[in-house]
């Protein structure tokens, strides 16, 4: 038990040093709290220069909720709980392996980095978005999990910082469930998750913005704000939802969860029952109500 006394010590000690170090700017490239500022000033940008929905406010309905939800999930959530959680997690994973003289290398199928750098960023971005696409649909079709999720349902008008509203049991969620796919490719370095991680919120910005993009015939393989938009729908086709894609829409027409009847520029967002939400940080954060249908 003190091991993973000292573990949990050393998270906090460690995520809180190193949050430091990015906002002073003594990290390399590799800096998320700048990459995500970057990253949210260039599509809000885009969202203001190129407006689908031309009657949108550029601070819409829940804009600064939404702001507040992208720095609070991407770092403090980390520093109040998912680092410790995540490394606490992992240690006891391996201990269990260890008692039946296991490790996670007996599992590894192979290993991305004996691959040409370009493959193997493409081969781990491929199965991390396949994982997510699965767990997407997960909590939408289990109603506990669909608790949590309709936080992200609550957004009434898209907006690239609707991306991030989300509750604090997703990521955990999403984290238990890919740690064990992920573990089993191992190789990747810190550099190659950065470089995925980037793409795949670059990716989630879009498809979130006030844009009217599709990108072609990229649309059957890439997600985007056309697609994306009918998942956010009220009215839907069935009771689960569609277009469950993260980054890529690829599964959605494979598996034959696609949906897309017309521009649905103006459509009404949320979910059903969605007026009595809570609209407030605390509240959506403390919401437990249970499904009822």
């Amino acid at each position: 038990m003190e091991k993973y006394i000292d573990i949990i010590k050393n998270s906090y000690n460690g995520y809180w040093n190193y949050i430091q170090q990015e906002i002073l700017l003594q990290t390399n490239w590799v800096n998320y709290f700048y990459g995500l500022i970057l990253i949210s000033l260039i599509v809000w940008i885009l969202e203001i220069i190129f407006p689908w929905r031309k009657n949108q406010s550029i601070f819409r309905k829940g804009f600064w909720l939404d702001v507040f939800y992208m720095f609070f999930n991407f770092f403090l959530l980390n520093l109040i709980v998912l680092i410790a959680l995540s490394n606490t997690a992992a240690q006891f994973f391996n201990d269990t392996l260890s008692v039946f003289g296991l490790t996670l290398n007996s599992f590894q199928l192979f290993e991305v980095n004996t691959l040409p750098k370009p493959i193997s960023l493409l081969v781990f971005f491929i199965i991390t978005d396949f994982v997510q696409w699965n767990i997407h649909k997960l909590l939408h079709k289990v109603n506990f999990l669909w608790n949590f999720h309709k936080v992200h349902h609550s957004i009434k008008e898209m907006g690239f910082a609707g991306h991030l509203r989300y509750h604090w049991m997703e990521p955990i969620v999403y984290k238990s469930l890919v740690y064990i796919p992920l573990a089993i490719i191992g190789g990747f370095n810190v550099e190659d998750v950065a470089i995925v991680h980037f793409s795949a919120l670059t990716i989630g910005h879009l498809n979130h913005a006030n844009l009217g993009w599709d990108y072609g015939f990229l649309k059957y393989f890439f997600n985007n704000p056309k697609m994306h938009i009918w998942h956010h729908s009220k009215a839907l086709p069935n009771k689960y939802g569609v277009n469950f894609g993260i980054s890529l829409s690829i599964w959605d027409y494979i598996f034959k969860t696609n949906y897309i009847p017309t521009n649905g520029k103006n459509i009404e967002l949320g979910f059903k029952g969605d007026e009595n939400f809570p609209t407030t940080f605390i509240g959506q954060e403390l919401f437990v109500q249970k499904e009822k249908d």
